[in-house]
């Protein structure tokens, strides 16, 4: 049985990927990590609650012996300098990512990045660059595997919903053209149906790239 630890689980892909490991019949024990406990009733659902996300010292022993992390926390670069948003997205994830590494060596840690990170690190957009150092540090870390997605559109799906009014709205009203887009743009687009999917397929060992962009997302969600 899969022991996961899921970051960001109160979020519209942290949900996506709660929902999918709730319902697996081959899922023991998810751990959901963040700043308020999820609402979850499942009896495999735990929420380890941090006021700062910085400081794990209270849940250390908690996070040994899991199978995969689903590290979903994400936050826009809008309004925010650049040392600001490379500590929240950079400092941060690799924090976590060095705890479990230090104490979960078969560990699968799957990362839910942007599509348009910069893997050079030497563009002109501030976030992509910041978003491709994260991987590129990520993918030299010793896990037993290591994944990033790069999600384009994502239909929120099964009532999920953002945390975010104004995407809330964008969401309601590109909603209805989803079936279309989808069929015009099957390679952009996916939903948080297939996000949880594919993440809970990768924790289950199977084969897919480092990177996954919407198509591999969609493909990994079917097998």
């Amino acid at each position: 049985m899969l022991r996961i630890a899921i970051y960001g689980a109160t979020g519209m892909l942290g949900q996506a990927a709660l929902r999918e490991a709730v319902h697996a019949s081959d899922v023991g024990e998810i751990l959901c990590v963040g700043r308020r406990p999820t609402e979850s009733d499942s009896p495999k659902v735990r929420s380890l609650v941090l006021p700062d996300l910085f400081d794990h010292s209270s849940i250390t022993g908690q996070l040994k012996d899991l199978d995969a992390c689903f590290f979903c926390l994400g936050t826009t670069a809008a309004g925010k300098s650049e040392e600001r948003y490379h500590r929240i997205t950079y400092e941060l994830t690799m924090k976590v990512a060095e705890l479990l590494q230090s104490q979960n060596p078969n560990l699968s840690f799957i990362y839910v990045s942007a599509q348009g990170a910069d893997s050079s690190e030497q563009g002109r957009v501030m976030w992509a660059r910041v978003r491709g150092k994260l991987e590129n540090q990520l993918f030299g870390m010793s896990f037993r595997s290591v994944h990033a997605l790069r999600p384009g559109y994502i239909q929120p799906m099964d009532g999920i919903k953002s945390r975010t009014p104004l995407y809330r709205i964008i969401y309601n009203i590109v909603g209805f053209t989803y079936p279309i887009l989808k069929k015009l743009f099957p390679n952009s687009i996916t939903s948080t149906h297939q996000m949880g999917k594919a993440m809970l397929n990768l924790a289950r060992k199977h084969p897919a790239p480092q990177i996954l962009h919407p198509v591999d997302i969609n493909r990994s969600a079917e097998e």
